[in-house]
């Protein structure tokens, strides 16, 4: 069972399980690139890379009423300085979940491995390709300091002049790393990333954000709860026209 409560215009469906929220978001997913497809030749859609979207990316896959061949799909961020077969890079997570598994029309990928080399010509590279690829969706999770990508609290900004930037990441969200179990230890988490920033995120027409799991549940009040402001850089889907926040009994404990 899902129920959905607005948060001034911002609607956040709270399902019963994990489970029932990943269906639920693929749902709705699946019908925006259908409608986006039906006005246009292809669907740009930045995907997020994180265990906290293992049901929806496997409800998507499962499904036989999305186009892929007409699917442009990117993703939003990448550790700067990990080996290119690191199970822990994101661009690797995102092949095993999904962009292996359909036959999408592109997949365009943020390379960490360039950026150790030279960060400035990826980020120009990947800045390029978003500008060619306007976004259609941009399907993403909250991290638990808030964090949308790796735009974390010191490095957010919601009028970020780029669209993709190197950062230095916080000590909560490299300690997520290590609770979500994809590294050992805070030392194997690598202190750098690229990031598409803010105003990247957000220039997609429709945002779909998925967060299951108790240890999310002050990053979720936070969002909804409290300022719009890069201290909790989540709360600036309060302000997009055409967001959906998708939650589970336990990421919604405290509203």
């Amino acid at each position: 069972m899902t129920r959905t409560i607005p948060f001034g215009t911002l609607p956040v469906k709270i399902s019963d399980t994990r489970q029932e929220m990943g269906l639920r978001a693929a749902d709705e997913i699946a019908a925006a690139i259908r409608n986006v497809l039906s006005q246009k030749e292809t669907c740009n859609v930045i995907f997020a890379a994180a265990p906290s979207q293992n049901e929806v990316l496997a409800a998507l896959i499962a499904r036989t009423d999305i186009e892929w061949g007409r699917v442009n799909a990117f993703h939003m961020d990448e550790y700067i300085g990990l080996a290119p077969d690191a199970p822990q890079g994101f661009a690797n997570f995102l092949r095993a979940a999904i962009f292996d598994r359909v036959p999408l029309r592109t997949v365009n990928c943020l390379d960490g491995a360039a950026a150790s080399r030279d960060a400035a010509a990826e980020c120009a590279r990947y800045s390029e390709l978003l500008r060619e690829y306007p976004m259609d969706i941009t399907c993403m999770g909250i991290g638990e300091n808030g964090h949308i990508a790796f735009n974390d609290p010191p490095v957010a900004d919601f009028d970020d002049p780029v669209l993709v930037k190197p950062v230095a990441l916080d000590e909560i969200c490299r300690n997520q790393q290590v609770h979500d179990g994809c590294f050992a230890s805070l030392d194997d988490v690598p202190t750098h990333a690229l990031t598409l920033t803010v105003p990247a995120l957000m220039r997609a027409k429709h945002v779909f954000c998925v967060v299951p799991a108790p240890a999310k549940a002050p990053a979720v009040r936070d969002t909804l709860l409290g300022e719009i402001s890069t201290a909790c850089p989540a709360s600036i889907l309060r302000r997009h026209p055409d967001a959906v926040l998708y939650l589970d009994e336990d990421s919604a404990a405290l509203l």
